[in-house]
């Protein structure tokens, strides 16, 4: 999950448009740091390893569920959307049918831990049911995980564009030149995700496809995370990008 973390770290002080649209940015500015990306992309992580590989859907949800309360109590301030902040606080929390990029920025975890394709994507739909349980909260989580599975499992990238087209319909023929003019703050999956995958496409690296989702502007850290955490799975991270990344987070985090 150091992809997504980092990810995360490198695009927060951009979030808002805050950023010049480049690739040519010191990759760990002043302001920099981990946000609830981060935050909730450990909850949803610990979660899946304490159920287990096995573990029924309603045993999943109600572990992811609790999870998130308990890191989003622990980080109160970490910058979660008005709607998802109340939901932390709530006794008997349900869905609310948000199709917001949460769901994807946080999943990552499922894109490592299961053994088959239509195990991950169960998985991945169940990390974004207990809140995002519109049928594009779930597209994008869905998306996010697939793309990490088939990374991580040895796929290509033209085999992952294939798959992620026809199963997700996502339109991925775009280029990072043609999204950037035009592309603003927008923290919906439907234009989020396939931005984030086209900036893991047109990579060479991983500190290139960061730099890539960075450049669109927008929601930078999301963008971060989600093309960081597929960018980790195909080409891995370097040493020196994972201790940074240890030394920016919080002990009870890392």
């Amino acid at each position: 999950m150091y992809g997504a973390i980092l990810g995360d770290i490198i695009g927060s002080p951009f979030e808002f448009d805050r950023g010049d649209k480049t690739k040519n940015f010191d990759l760990f500015s002043e302001g920099c740091g981990f946000t609830d990306d981060s935050v909730m992309t450990i909850a949803v992580g610990e979660a899946l390893l304490a159920v287990g590989p096995d573990a029924a859907v309603k045993e999943i949800e109600e572990a992811i569920a609790s999870n998130m309360q308990d890191w989003g109590g622990r980080y109160p301030h970490a910058g979660y959307g008005g709607r998802f902040r109340h939901w932390l606080k709530e006794k008997n929390p349900k869905p609310y049918g948000s199709y917001g990029n949460g769901s994807a920025m946080r999943v990552s975890a499922a894109g490592w831990l299961y053994d088959s394709m239509e195990r991950t994507r169960e998985v991945a739909r169940a990390t974004a049911n207990v809140t995002h349980n519109h049928p594009e909260g779930i597209k994008g989580a869905e998306a996010t995980a697939s793309a990490i599975y088939m990374a991580r499992n040895g796929s290509s990238k033209e085999e992952i564009k294939e798959y992620i087209e026809g199963e997700f319909n996502y339109n991925l023929d775009r280029t990072l030149d043609e999204i950037r003019p035009e592309y603003h703050m927008d923290e919906t999956c439907q234009r989020t995700v396939p931005e984030a995958i086209i900036a893991f496409l047109e990579s060479k690296d991983f500190e290139d496809a960061v730099r890539n989702a960075v450049s669109l502007g927008g929601d930078t850290d999301t963008l971060g995370a989600i093309t960081g955490s597929i960018a980790e799975a195909f080409y891995g991270i370097p040493a020196v990008l994972i201790a940074e990344c240890k030394s920016r987070i919080d002990v009870r985090v890392g």
